[in-house]
């Protein structure tokens, strides 16, 4: 009978090794996680006031671009743009919009563009598009996230 409870102590101990399932380290973990991540992309796009009401994420991302592209043209619209440079009918704009909800706003001029002064452009630019709506940053997981997008903005309605 001791031989037999000593068989069974010894058995009962060998036998947790059966049980414990390798735990995967942290690293791998985390490296599984972040291949899966689509870093192209955003969950939520930045979005204002009117178009917080869509459901649909395209719709919304595009009521969010025709919204961007009209302020910004009203802003340039009475500007000295259309008079210093009367060739110049659209102008793209590199939009950045930072987490904390700020804005910055860079022209995009072709690499061989000698014609335009960009400098000054660009200070008017920086000049007139000031003081727009609330905008709420693009979210990634759950966390605000800096975006960048260029819009073409019309400079001259014919």
């Amino acid at each position: 009978m001791k031989q037999f409870s000593l068989l069974l102590i010894i058995l009962s101990f060998n036998s947790c090794q059966y049980f414990e399932k390798q735990v995967p380290s942290e690293k791998e973990l985390l490296q599984k996680e972040l291949k899966s991540i689509n870093w192209k992309e955003v969950d939520e796009f930045p979005s204002v006031v009117d178009c917080e009401k869509i459901e649909n994420k395209k719709q919304r991302q595009q009521c969010f671009f025709e919204i961007m592209t009209q302020l910004i043209q009203q802003k340039l619209s009475s500007d000295t743009l259309a008079i210093l440079y009367p060739e110049l009918d659209t102008i793209e704009v590199k939009v950045t919009i930072f987490p904390n909800a700020t804005m910055k706003f860079e022209p995009q001029f072709p690499k061989d563009s000698v014609a335009y002064d960009t400098v000054k452009i660009d200070s008017i630019l920086r000049a007139r598009l000031v003081d727009f709506p609330k905008v709420n940053p693009a979210i990634k997981r759950g966390i605000p996230v800096k975006t960048q997008f260029i819009l073409p903005v019309i400079l001259k309605v014919e």
